[in-house]
């Protein structure tokens, strides 16, 4: 079984995030970590190596430091890493995004390939069923947890729903997108490690992309125009007050509500 796991290198927002006069994220001016959806789809992958002895591929787009992400899922237990950077490819939105990882994996061999459901940069959810869109694959979003039966070629997905989850059936090739909830990843080993810093990583360019158009690539492919980009607003300290009981607390409360539609 072959199963292909996309991740992205994200910026660590602890440390504050940067942005292009564009408007667009200056991704190489901050510090970066693995996309904590795209960990877990990592782990389940790694999950289904050990039980089923699966090829774990993990691609990303980005910078060429992006390699840094590749290298700590390999030492997690990945076999290949695949990096696909060009600098036509810069500056993509979600759209942008799924056409060029759509285009790489159409030079891979896949049962199935596992994303997350969304990035920490991002939130938009909507790269990984747009890539299952463009290669004509079912896709099951919100996995919190995942079963592989690999002799009948299918996968059995609970998938996230409000209260309550749906169990949804898929025959492979499909495409999964995995919630952090889905499980907790393991840490790298020391061997891993190693066998990391030693490994060979696989870069690609636009000219490795297949049954992709110029006019969907990049920032010039990217139909999203951010109109506005600011780092967190900083909220005042509010309004303190000391009600002389629980019942003039409770009516402020309820005044403050109603003064701005709430309730």
């Amino acid at each position: 079984m072959n199963i292909v796991v996309c991740i992205k290198q994200v910026p660590d927002t602890k440390g504050g995030v940067s942005f292009n006069p564009d408007g667009t994220l200056n991704r190489a001016a901050m510090l970066a970590i693995m996309n904590p959806d795209d960990k877990a789809g990592l782990e389940a992958a790694l999950r289904l190596k050990d039980q089923y002895g699966a090829k774990v591929t993990v691609l990303t787009m980005g910078l060429p430091k992006a390699a840094d992400v590749l290298r700590e899922a390999i030492a997690m237990g990945a076999d290949d890493g695949i990096l696909v950077t060009d600098r036509v490819l810069g500056g993509a939105d979600t759209w942008a995004t799924s056409t060029t990882i759509a285009g790489a994996l159409r030079n891979l061999e896949y049962d199935l390939i596992i994303t997350g459901r969304q990035a920490i940069d991002g939130d938009t959810a909507q790269v990984g069923p747009q890539i299952a869109e463009h290669l004509q694959l079912p896709v099951i979003s919100y996995a919190q947890k995942i079963e592989v039966d690999e002799a009948a070629k299918k996968v059995t997905v609970q998938r996230q729903y409000d209260d309550r989850y749906h169990v949804v059936e898929a025959k492979m090739p499909c495409l999964i997108t995995a919630l952090s909830e889905l499980n907790d990843p393991r840490y790298m080993t020391v061997g891993g490690i190693f066998d990391a810093c030693a490994a060979e990583i696989t870069t690609w360019g636009r000219a490795d992309l297949k049954d992709v158009d110029d006019s969907n690539l990049g920032l010039k492919g990217s139909p999203t125009k951010i109109a506005k980009a600011s780092d967190k607003v900083k909220k005042g300290a509010g309004t303190k007050v000391a009600p002389d009981s629980p019942e003039e607390a409770a009516q402020y409360i309820t005044d403050r509500l109603l003064e701005k539609h709430i309730i």
